[in-house]
């Protein structure tokens, strides 16, 4: 799914008006009723709603929600400023509300006295995405005050102070919505840690805006969805052999590390590779045979890795548990002057990098490298924020010719052509130690079963995302352990493969 700027947004809206035909007050119409239709379904528990509406086309949305949860029964008051300047549409909308004697329209300022009760739900139209500056004076105030409500709230499109495309101000206030019902896309601020927890959980609901704008308007960010990964997911031939799915070798753990090896091992064999082979120290040695026998073992020193003695015909996932040590440091540096074909990088092999600037440059072009956000820093220094990180990114990906998988709540894939896709499957079980060693097997694995470069980034990260909701289904988010994460890959696959064949 592409991500669109907020004026992408607007052009869409105003081509669709232009094109389909339908008029701004009719789409503003569809929109109302897709939100009503989640509303109901949703929240059925709860009888009483208080709207707080803008002056602009967001209010004018408020509005238009508010009469039709009316009629299907539910008790409404909504809150605006009647003497407003409304835009044309939210006019339209409010003269309706006025004609109808069951809604109570009230002015901003008496919410101050008003009784919330416990099933009361407050719906945030106050702004939407026509915001361009912080909120100030009365504003503020009232949007502090519903942030201090222990009532459900849910915001319109977008939560009111918050930007679209941008972080706001570090003591700008937002409306802390727990559901933000946006309307045809994803908005990039809802994807960011700094301004995503504004908006709770994202419902993108279709509002059937123009097919063809949204074709034919490029963008350099996108969300993985499930048509991305229909595109990308290839169902097993059956008549194939463990040839046919490539060989990775798997180069992890140290003394008091080896668990590392053994995740990201396992995990490499269970997404799939036909030859699986670790290259670890000797203290591992019984360790990764006990726990991996399917995998085969490759002794590359002692107690750490002092050796890169690798097949040229695997794929190679570097970093797991290698830790620093003087010696692993200076032979990873030395394998990498010397190797050429694209590989996958992690934890201490991207530490090992860091120490030198210089070391960026020995990374074979069309590698995948996966720092979390402090890796990140070591490696290309800080940033202000998690917007300008990937910014960041971005360039070093086109200047070091690199996919850099950004690890985080809304993990990116940065490609060297400069598109950002953001993942939105995974949850908060993964901020465990442990998940990261499992995304490098994933990964790997599936460069080694030929899926491009930025295909296996994209549906390596998009796997284990999958993996861990049903983890966290079976044993919740708390004690979810990353070797439950991998025991969940037969269930990703399966439904893969199910939704395809639907397709064939």
């Amino acid at each position: 799914m592409k991500i669109f700027t907020a004026g992408q947004i607007r052009n869409c809206d105003q081509y669709t008006i232009k094109n389909e035909p339908v008029s701004s007050v009719q789409l503003m119409e569809r929109a109302a009723e897709s939100c009503v239709e989640w509303i109901s379904e949703n929240c059925n528990h709860h009888r009483n709603f208080a709207v707080f509406c803008g002056s602009g086309n967001n209010g004018g949305d408020g509005f238009a929600i508010a009469r039709m949860l009316y009629q299907k029964g539910f008790d409404v008051d909504v809150f605006t400023h009647t003497k407003a300047k409304f835009s044309s549409e939210a006019q339209e909308n409010f003269k309706q509300i006025k004609e109808i004697s069951g809604i109570t329209i009230r002015e901003f300022k008496e919410v101050f006295n008003y009784r919330f009760d416990s099933r009361t739900v407050i719906v945030d139209a106050l702004f939407g995405t026509g915001l361009s500056r912080s909120l100030d004076g009365d504003m503020k105030d009232l949007v502090e005050f519903l942030n201090q409500k222990k009532n459900i709230k849910i915001s319109i499109d977008l939560p009111s102070g918050l930007m679209a495309d941008a972080v706001s101000d570090s003591d700008s206030v937002v409306f802390m919505a727990d559901y933000t019902l946006s309307f045809q896309f994803w908005k990039k601020s809802f994807l960011h840690a700094e301004t995503g927890k504004f908006a709770g959980r994202v419902q993108v609901l279709d509002i059937r805006l123009s097919q063809d704008y949204i074709d034919e308007t490029d963008t350099e960010d996108f969300v993985i969805d499930d048509e991305i990964i229909k595109t990308i997911f290839k169902i097993r031939s059956e008549f194939s052999h463990k040839g046919t799915y490539g060989k990775v070798n798997i180069i992890a753990g140290s003394y008091g590390k080896m668990g590392a090896a053994v995740l990201s091992t396992r995990s490499a064999l269970k997404a799939g590779a036909g030859l699986t082979f670790t290259l670890a120290p000797k203290c591992g040695y019984e360790i990764l045979q006990t726990s991996d026998p399917e995998a085969m073992f490759i002794e590359g020193g002692k107690d750490y890795i002092e050796s890169f003695d690798v097949d040229e015909t695997a794929v190679c996932g570097i970093g797991p548990g290698i830790g620093t040590h003087e010696k692993t440091a200076a032979s990873l540096l030395m394998f990498l002057k010397s190797y050429s074909k694209p590989l996958i990088l992690d934890a201490d092999a991207l530490n090992i990098i860091a120490q030198d600037p210089a070391n960026l440059n020995l990374i074979p072009e069309k590698s995948i490298i996966t720092p979390h956000p402090k890796e990140f820093e070591r490696l290309f220094g800080k940033t202000k924020n998690s917007f300008e990180r990937t910014e960041l990114a971005r360039n070093k990906s086109r200047e070091l010719q690199i996919y850099i998988v950004l690890k985080d709540h809304h993990t990116q894939i940065i490609t060297p052509e400069g598109a950002v896709f953001y993942n939105i499957t995974g949850n908060s079980g993964l901020a465990k130690g442990g998940s990261g060693d499992i995304l490098t097997g994933i990964i790997t694995s599936f460069l080694a079963q030929q899926y491009t470069e930025q295909e296996a980034a994209i549906l390596g990260v998009w796997f284990h995302g999958k993996a861990a909701e049903f983890a966290a289904e079976r044993h919740s988010k708390e004690s979810m352990l990353p070797s439950d994460v991998i025991n969940e890959f037969g269930t990703v696959f399966s439904e893969l493969n199910g939704k395809i064949r639907k397709l064939l």
